[in-house]
């Protein structure tokens, strides 16, 4: 594949914290030669009650053969990072600055909130959680929409030491239970629903089933915090009236929540209206517990992710401020719903430890039509927007038209995170989106990595559509192939670390043997993320995909990824995944799943072709044995391809799972319909 060079405009290099590659170089290789030096400098940025001692400043272990997996950074330093997030944020003038532009469901509904009434809030909430008995270490599960209740949730558990749980709240009340009870919370902080476009998800009854799971396996959850978020909205289909008129019958009241628990459950409302406006934050040390993130485990059980409090600062900090190139005055957007660590570190730590000012946004970008996103944009004039290739090529299928209605000239900096980007998406999001003056972030990183880990630098890398590029500061990749070999230069394989970064997960939650087994069994003396990547002559990284959807057929490893990619640049595909499937003779071959454009027929025509440029664009080794016509394809409500579903589907197998957290339950039984015989 020719891979055409896209150079940073001049204009962003010029003011870019990192304007050059030789920079880039500079301050790379000092953070792998001196590590303790380079993160030490950064973290002068930050107030600590105690510094950290310089001769433990950083230590680790990767190789279990030499004992316990660990990693520690900053020994000795204790620190809040709440106080360095709003406190600081207030004491250096930035009290009156805009944090947070909350932009509702309804076009009609948004808010803001500034530095110095979102720490009085904080602390509100912190004195709130006080008083119901948290303290520090105990955990706080979490599970609310977009609103700016959930980061103010967030910062009141860090002020006063206590662990939080977010749980994406669009998970059933089985998962729900499932995290609490792993987490063993102590309160739970919910809404009593939400608006999703025209959608109203009641969460305040899927928290009462999750309770009552979770009670009967031996936990009982002391308080449940609600915040009333229905009765303050816009009525979602545009008669304005607050929605007083048709939430506050008592009829309507009833029915959206299932019961309420005079001992357990209270309003947020009125717990807040005494409580005192200033809390003295908690001091901690650098490695105790910041939150627990869970993400999706191979054998079914999600694993508990467990992030540390001084490390993930800086690493969030550094991360947001060097890939996104934020400025004062700069307005930042990602669509990342907080639930996941997306919105953990680039929606809430990351702005807030820069003083930057973002856009929280609760609705979806096809609601109240297909142009939502162009529409935020404009109307705040954001400056760095971050979402996710699903989404691009989801909105793509309207045409450019619904862009170029809006005026995005403001746009400096566009990212893309969550899987790995296809050319057409990237060259659309340039070209169409950023006008061909913008630099693409295409990030790499996961739950377990705390923040960026390959990603380019907005006024320093050449970009190559669809690559991650380049390693960010401190971290140093390898590729190995199936036997734990280094592969030099030019290859594909299993993406490894050598060596941890600040930002890096510690632990599994409860389960430190699980957390060696899944990361450092398969290499020891490295991180492995699960992830495959190749390496082309130029030494840019492409990410290939999930190791489990990298096929091996006929002995030729591949990824889904790759073919997915060949897929989607015929004109009359939408959206593309491929997934394997088991194959007598190849061991295994690939089913794709393909979503034509409006108006392109799905015929044996369409699937010859699409055949034809697989076997010429990778080779005859990778052409397609089964291509299914797929009207929609299954995606969690935050737009992430549900591939296990996919997987089930190519199988013929209906023993899908759990699809509560799909955004269309309906679309598997079509795609089992649409299945054809093989």
């Amino acid at each position: 594949m020719a891979d055409k060079i896209y150079y940073p405009n001049p204009e962003i290099a010029k003011n870019s914290y990192c304007g050059s590659m030789e920079q880039y170089r500079k301050m790379y290789e000092k953070s792998l030669s001196n590590p303790a030096e380079f993160w030490g400098e950064i973290s002068k940025q930050f107030y600590w009650e105690t510094p950290a001692k310089e001769n433990s400043f950083f230590s680790y272990n990767f190789n279990l053969s030499k004992g316990d997996i660990f990693i520690k950074w900053m020994v000795g330093a204790s620190t809040n990072i709440s106080f360095n997030l709003l406190d600081k944020n207030v004491k250096s003038g930035n009290g009156d600055k805009i944090a947070f532009y909350w932009e509702g469901n309804d076009p009609d509904d948004y808010s803001r909130l500034t530095y110095r009434k979102l720490l009085e809030e904080v602390c509100r909430f912190a004195n709130v959680l006080k008083s119901k008995g948290v303290k520090k270490g105990d955990r706080v599960a979490i599970y609310m929409p977009m609103i700016l209740e959930l980061p103010i949730a967030m910062l009141a558990c860090t002020r006063i030491g206590a662990v939080h749980s977010v749980v994406f709240a669009g998970y059933s009340a089985d998962s729900l239970a499932e995290r609490i009870l792993d987490s063993k919370a102590k309160v739970l902080i919910t809404t009593d629903g939400v608006w999703r476009g025209e959608k109203l998800l009641l969460l305040k009854s899927i928290c009462d089933d999750a309770l009552k799971k979770v009670k009967k396996h031996g936990h009982v959850v002391e308080c449940c915090i609600v915040v009333d978020h229905l009765k303050r909205l816009s009525n979602p289909h545009g008669n304005k009236n607050n929605g007083t008129e048709s939430l506050n019958n008592d009829s309507t009241t009833n029915s959206l929540m299932s019961s309420w628990d005079d001992d357990r459950d209270v309003w947020w409302h009125d717990e807040m209206e005494d409580a005192e406006s200033s809390c003295y934050p908690e001091w901690m040390s650098a490695e105790d517990p910041l939150f627990i993130l869970y993400t999706s485990g191979s054998t079914g059980k999600p694993k508990g992710v467990l992030h540390t409090t001084a490390g993930y600062l800086i690493y969030a900090a550094t991360t947001f401020k060097y890939v996104f190139d934020y400025h004062p005055g700069d307005v930042y957007w990602c669509t990342a719903d907080v639930g996941w660590i997306t919105g953990h570190t680039y929606v809430v730590y990351g702005p807030l430890a820069n003083g930057a000012t973002s856009v929280i946004f609760e609705g979806t970008p096809f609601y109240p039509d297909n142009d939502r996103y162009w529409s935020v944009i404009d109307k705040y004039k954001v400056t760095q927007f971050y979402t996710a290739p699903t989404a691009l090529r989801s909105l793509m299928k309207f045409g450019d038209d619904l862009v170029k209605k809006h005026n995005l000239s403001t746009l400096k900096v566009l990212g893309s995170v969550g899987e790995p980007i296809n050319s057409e998406a990237w060259l659309w999001f340039y070209n169409l989106v950023g006008r061909g003056k913008c630099s693409i972030a295409d990030t790499f990183w996961q739950t377990e990595t705390g923040g960026h880990v390959v990603t380019p630098l907005p006024g320093a890398t050449p970009m190559k559509p669809g690559s991650a590029t380049f390693p960010f500061f401190g971290v140093l990749p390898e590729l190995l192939d199936e036997d734990g070999r280094l592969i030099e230069g030019e290859g594909e394989g299993y993406l490894v670390f050598r060596q941890p970064w600040p930002g890096m997960m510690r632990s599994l939650y409860g389960n430190h043997q699980r957390f060696q087994n899944t990361y450092f069994d398969r290499f020891h003396g490295y991180y492995c993320t699960g992830d495959g990547a190749r390496r082309d002559a130029d030494g840019y990284l492409w990410i290939t995909g999930r190791i489990d959807d990298m096929l091996n057929v006929s002995g030729h490893l591949m990824s889904t990824a790759e073919v997915e990619s060949v897929l989607t640049e015929h004109s009359g595909v939408a959206e593309a995944a491929v997934v394997s499937k088991s194959h007598p003779v190849k061991g295994q071959c690939l089913y794709c799943f393909i979503t034509p454009n409006e108006g392109t027929q799905f015929d044996k025509k369409l699937q010859d072709e699409l055949k034809k440029k697989v076997r010429e664009r990778i080779g005859p080794f990778a052409q397609p044995d089964v291509i299914q016509h797929a009207p929609g394809l299954p995606k969690t409500r935050s737009g992430k391809i549900m591939r296990r579903v996919l997987r089930k589907i190519a199988a013929g197998d209906r023993n899908v799972g759990d699809i509560s957290t799909l955004a269309d339950e309906s679309i598997v039984d079509l795609l089992f319909q649409l299945r054809p015989q093989v």
